[in-house]
């Protein structure tokens, strides 16, 4: 959630590709987009590899970019609808939006037109909630973590409602986290992708 850019990655896996099921499109940001990490240790990266060794040889597109708002995922998002056709799309945003501390009716209705729009285009859509520390507030760290939830029962749509959990809520939370307490290191990322794996699968059929 840093505000560096990124390049948005690819994980094609060429040699299965004749054979791929469909393209799986993350779009997201630095928690996605591997801030800080070497490259192959992010979420996204293991999902990939998960979804190979299980023989389900998805193509994974990682468009995500640190830094990036709900906003800015919603203006993104047409083109990469037309360019790469996803089966399915994993939204990871929002975390930004609480950072910079924009209106909760914005960041809901960006996270609305995400998802109806690649419902629109034939995709399943799997939201990836985020929470806030109680410093913000009690009732805007109830009511940021609500408008996940929110938007994945208006639209029908797969949840998991805090993509760090397991992580930001142990005890010992900042040996797991980068300087910035914001970031995870790369060891927390195989409990990331344990909490989306369960969500994920069933979309995977």
């Amino acid at each position: 959630m840093h505000c560096s850019l990124l390049v948005a990655a690819a994980l094609p896996w060429p040699a299965l590709a004749a054979k791929a099921p469909g393209t799986l499109l993350v779009l997201g940001d630095s928690l996605s987009a591997e801030y800080g990490l070497a490259r192959g240790t992010g979420w996204v990266a293991l999902l990939a590899q998960r979804l190979a060794q299980a023989g389900k040889p998805w193509q994974v597109v990682n468009a995500s970019i640190s830094g990036d708002t709900t906003a800015g995922g919603r203006s993104r998002l047409p083109a990469l609808l037309q360019k790469h056709r996803p089966r399915i799309v994993v939204v990871e945003l929002g975390g930004n939006d609480a950072l910079r501390g924009l209106p909760l009716t914005g960041t809901r209705d960006n996270l609305l037109h995400i998802t109806e729009a690649a419902q629109s285009a034939g995709a399943k859509v799997l939201l990836l909630g985020m929470q806030v520390p109680p410093n913000y507030g009690a009732a805007y760290t109830r009511d940021f973590a609500g408008v996940f939830g929110s938007v994945a029962r208006e639209r029908h749509t797969a949840l998991v409602p805090f993509l760090l959990k397991g992580v930001a809520d142990r005890p010992d939370a900042d040996a797991w986290f980068q300087a910035d307490r914001i970031h995870p290191l790369a060891k927390a990322h195989p409990l990331l992708l344990d909490n989306v794996w369960p969500a994920l699968q069933p979309l995977l059929r």
